[in-house]
């Protein structure tokens, strides 16, 4: 018995160039607006992105300083998504407890927790250099 191609995963295969950047791209904005949907801890990291960004770009910060606050942001993001989408896969295999299903979950928390802290980190020495050392 022959199993049935998943026919979205052979098109993107399939698909080259352009075409292929624009259904990763539109794959991605749909995975971005699912998780934004579903996890509150998501659309409270992307409303502090979306603050705090634009309010780099005004603060009297170097260059590289602008950089690693908002590529910090990006990352808590990034953490995020991947922490959903292990959480996401956990669920699907068994809804019921089982230890290791815990710990990937808790695994997952911990990596968002240190992007939390990176950020904080990275955001708290620029300010701290831009304000109190001249």
């Amino acid at each position: 018995m022959t199993e049935q191609p998943d026919t979205k995963s052979n098109s993107m295969k399939a698909a080259r160039g352009i075409r292929h950047i624009v259904d990763a791209t539109r794959f991605s904005i749909k995975g971005i607006a699912a998780t934004a949907k579903t996890e509150a801890a998501f659309r409270q990291e992307l409303i502090l992105a979306v603050v705090l960004i634009p309010l780099s770009c005004f603060l009297p910060v170097a260059p590289v300083n602008r950089i690693l606050m908002i590529a910090s942001l990006l990352l808590i993001l990034l953490t995020e998504l991947l922490n959903s989408a292990i959480e996401s896969i956990v669920d699907m295999v068994s809804p019921e407890y089982h230890e290791l299903a815990g710990k990937a979950k808790d695994c997952g928390s911990a990596a968002v927790m240190f992007s939390l802290f990176i950020a904080g980190l990275v955001w708290a020495l620029s300010l701290w250099q831009a304000y109190y050392i001249r």
